[in-house]
């Protein structure tokens, strides 16, 4: 059964002038019930503020839930912080942890938001409050879930904020493939990091996949994986400078559970990326790569 997790606050009003769409959280859940797959939908609690100041500077965690954050790191998030979207912030940490937990329990689990990777310890950016794969990363090896964690991040745009939040980190390897000329402009510093020509088409980015995750994982040899699972590297996304087909992103999907599965490591994925003026296209793109995951989870035996 395929377990994902999502809550009606993941979707918030759209903010005037703001480029980012709050509805795609509650397309995704419209096109998995128009898939016929059967599911679970498991409902998060907020993140509690504690494990965020973890992660994040207190005074800037507070400047969120009071909805207080100054105008200028509301223009680097790239939308204002009201009641909605500061709960909002709070729910999807939350639901990458719960996808987490899950995926502990039976293998794979999707959050249905989250991916938030270019949030730094005082700010947010790029669309992203909180870093819930940071705060979920740092939350598993605190309650002794896991020793270590490995963030694969495969959004178009480097998890900067994902990388320097954890740079310290030994336990923790965050691992980015991503456009090297897209956002952001200065690149952190992850683990492993491979950006990509612009254009780059499905042969190519399997090539470089396939040549790096999996010696990566078997160097690091992980507990657990955290899949930012973005769809912006296909090549009709707004903001996206790569040229990946459905098959593509399709073919990357499966082989990452694939290399997880035969090492018998749990895949929690959140949704990372996807912009495009059709929402539901994208949200179709983002449910496609769920139910990739899940066929490729089914049908991969569990080899360790």
């Amino acid at each position: 059964m395929l377990h994902v997790v999502h809550h009606p606050d993941y979707v918030a009003p759209g903010a005037v002038g703001s480029g980012f769409a709050f509805d795609k959280y509650g397309l995704v859940m419209q096109a998995l019930a128009e898939s016929g797959v059967p599911h679970i939908i498991h409902a998060p609690d907020p993140m509690p503020v504690g494990w965020i100041e973890a992660i994040h500077d207190p005074a800037y965690v507070a400047e969120v839930l009071a909805c207080a954050v100054p105008p200028v790191k509301e223009r680097r998030i790239g939308f204002p912080i009201v009641p909605r979207t500061a709960r909002r912030a709070q729910l999807a940490p939350g639901g990458t942890w719960m996808a987490a937990k899950l995926a502990l329990e039976h293998g794979y689990a999707a959050n249905m938001a989250g991916g938030s990777h270019h949030a730094l310890a005082d700010t947010g950016a790029g669309y992203c409050v909180f870093n819930d794969l940071a705060i979920t990363a740092n939350r598993l090896i605190e309650e002794g879930d896991a020793g270590r964690v490995m963030i694969v991040d495969l959004d178009v745009h480097q998890g900067d904020g994902t990388a320097a939040l954890l740079a310290r980190r030994p336990d923790i390897f965050t691992f980015s493939i991503h456009a090297e000329k897209n956002f952001p402009a200065r690149k952190a510093r992850s683990s492993f990091d491979l950006g990509l020509p612009d254009g780059t088409d499905d042969a190519a980015y399997l090539i470089a996949l396939g040549e790096t995750l999996p010696r990566a994982i078997d160097d690091f040899a992980p507990d657990i994986i955290l899949y930012q699972a973005g769809v912006d590297p296909h090549g009709d996304d707004r903001l996206g400078r790569l040229a990946l087909s459905d098959e593509g992103l399709a073919a990357r999907d499966g082989f990452v559970m694939h290399e997880a599965r035969r090492r018998g490591l749990p895949i929690a994925s959140a949704l990372g990326g996807g912009y495009g003026a059709d929402r539901m296209a994208v949200a179709r793109r983002h449910v496609a790569t769920i139910l990739a995951l899940h066929r490729a989870f089914v049908a991969a035996p569990l080899t360790a």
